[in-house]
């Protein structure tokens, strides 16, 4: 690969921004739990996102030059089935994000032309809302593997865009809130009544320990993804350096943005008046909450209703454009970078004769337009499909929830195995002393297995046992499936 195509620093930290720092994050946080959701995202941070990022920097370093991320990981670590098991089910999981998601885009995209979410009242040659939306899905999906096959500096400036695209939005929340607490004379719209207003959520749902405990699960995973950077390692200018370093600056600055940009929502919104009706809910309130914003400057420069709702829908609109782009770098990255670390990481055996090939780009394409056809298929089924096809689509997500966190676990525990290895260049080493190894490993752990407990239990106690079931099945599912690619693979060895 050409030098002038080797991802630098910069570009890490922006593809990273790109692909987990979600601005949405901050705004359903507000909305969960007020201010109070500042401490559990310091939390996560302190004891998930941190430590994790210190080992996958250990891992990226030392395994540099491995085209398998995740899998070349846990494959160095405890051996080659647990690897295949643990990506397989991770891959799953992604797989299901990319469905669900593909249709989600069109949202924000609504809401630029059209000032809100008019996806459902959309209509083309007959077909519904749904299906016109299924359809786009389908072409924005074929779209992105078209030009991520096509190298990973596509990739790059998709995911750098994104980056940039969000931290524009960030800087522009920013400082026009910073302008409305000026001219307001520095008076908050979400006051403060001691320290009570950080521990304690607005909403009654979340005041109670269970409602507290289950936002601690989503503050954890507000931090997900920073695995699948593992796979563009070998495309890294210095990734013994970069890596390392890019993870570092990232985590530190996604973790400091959270923390202050909850806490600028208080500056234009408060709580009881803009949220405890029924207008905001879990998939517009980013977008009311900058609608709000818009019209809260507009009312502290002093300008009429009118103008100031004109000024709202403005934002309301340029915030939708913003987030169709953050898409954009989102799927850029993960298109590609799950599906190469197991394709290609795993043996070649494994799977059809040129399946695991790559194009003059570097990129496996016949795999990527594998998964392409299969993500097309599910989105398909669950456009056109009708009511059976909504419930096929609600059991994937349910499978698919705990399967997220699952391939944490398999990495995490895993570190001691991957530290105990003594043929290994160590470029980058945080974890110097086998009780800090055991430390931070045990402690991770915990939090994982609390976070995906507690994911299980939350709607057993609400009485929805079908949903836990299924969350418990997926991974079992997914699982066998890999024990049953592996197993194949294993015949075929023996039978060589």
């Amino acid at each position: 690969m050409e030098k002038s195509k080797k991802i630098n620093v910069t570009g890490l930290i922006l593809m990273i921004f790109g692909s987990i720092f979600g601005f949405a994050n901050t705004t359903v946080a507000f909305y969960m739990m007020g201010y109070a959701s500042i401490i559990w995202y310091i939390l996560a941070a302190v004891f998930f996102f941190l430590p994790t990022s210190l080992m996958f920097a250990e891992y990226g370093s030392s395994l540099k030059e491995s085209r398998g991320g995740l899998y070349s990981w846990l494959e160095e670590s405890i051996g080659e089935k647990a690897a295949f098991i643990g990506t397989f089910i991770w891959l799953a999981s992604w797989i299901v994000w990319m469905v669900s998601t593909a249709v989600k885009v069109w949202i924000p995209f609504s809401t630029f032309l059209q000032g809100s979410d008019q996806t459902a009242s959309w209509h083309f040659i007959g077909m519904s809302g749904t299906q016109v939306v299924g359809i786009l899905g389908i072409i924005w999906i074929l779209v992105l593997t078209f030009l991520s096959s096509r190298g990973i500096d596509k990739i790059q400036k998709f995911a750098s865009l994104s980056g940039a695209a969000v931290a524009f939005l960030f800087a522009a929340f920013l400082v026009v809130s910073l302008a409305i607490l000026f001219k307001n004379g520095f008076h908050l719209a979400e006051p403060i009544h001691g320290v009570t207003t950080f521990v304690k959520s607005p909403m009654a749902s979340y005041q109670s320990p269970i409602g507290m405990l289950s936002f601690v699960v989503f503050s954890i995973f507000a931090y997900a993804g920073m695995e699948t950077m593992g796979g563009v390692t070998d495309s890294m200018d210095q990734p013994e350096k970069t890596f390392p370093k890019g993870l570092l600056i990232a985590t530190a600055m996604i973790t400091l943005i959270y923390a202050v940009a909850i806490f600028m929502w208080g500056i234009s919104t408060n709580w009881q008046q803009i949220l405890s009706g029924d207008k905001a809910n879990l998939g517009n309130i980013t977008y009311v909450l900058m609608q709000n914003l818009g019209f809260q400057f507009g009312h502290a420069f002093g300008m009429s209703q009118g103008v100031a709702l004109e000024i709202g829908t403005i934002f309301a609109r340029v915030t939708g454009l913003i987030m169709f782009v953050s898409y954009l770098g989102a799927f850029a990255v993960l298109i590609y970078s799950p599906l190469k670390s197991f394709v290609l990481g795993t043996p070649k055996k494994l799977w059809p004769n040129g399946f695991a090939d790559v194009n003059k780009n570097g990129m496996p394409e016949k795999a990527m337009w594998a998964q392409a056809a299969l993500v097309c298929l599910l989105i398909a089924v669950i456009s056109f499909g009708g009511k059976a096809a909504g419930d096929f689509y609600n059991v994937l997500t349910l499978m698919a929830n705990v399967s997220t966190s699952l391939p944490y676990l398999f990495l995490v525990t895993a570190f001691p195995y991957f530290k105990a290895r003594q043929d290994l260049d160590r470029p980058y080493v945080f974890f110097k002393t086998p009780l800090a190894v055991k430390a931070v490993t045990v402690v991770v752990d915990l939090v994982l297995v609390f976070g995906i407990a507690f994911t299980i239990i939350q709607p057993i106690i609400e009485g929805q046992y079908m949903d836990a079931f299924w969350m418990v099945i997926g991974p079992i599912v997914f699982a066998i499936l890999a024990m049953g690619l592996y197993h194949r693979y294993q015949q075929k060895n023996k039978t060589a």
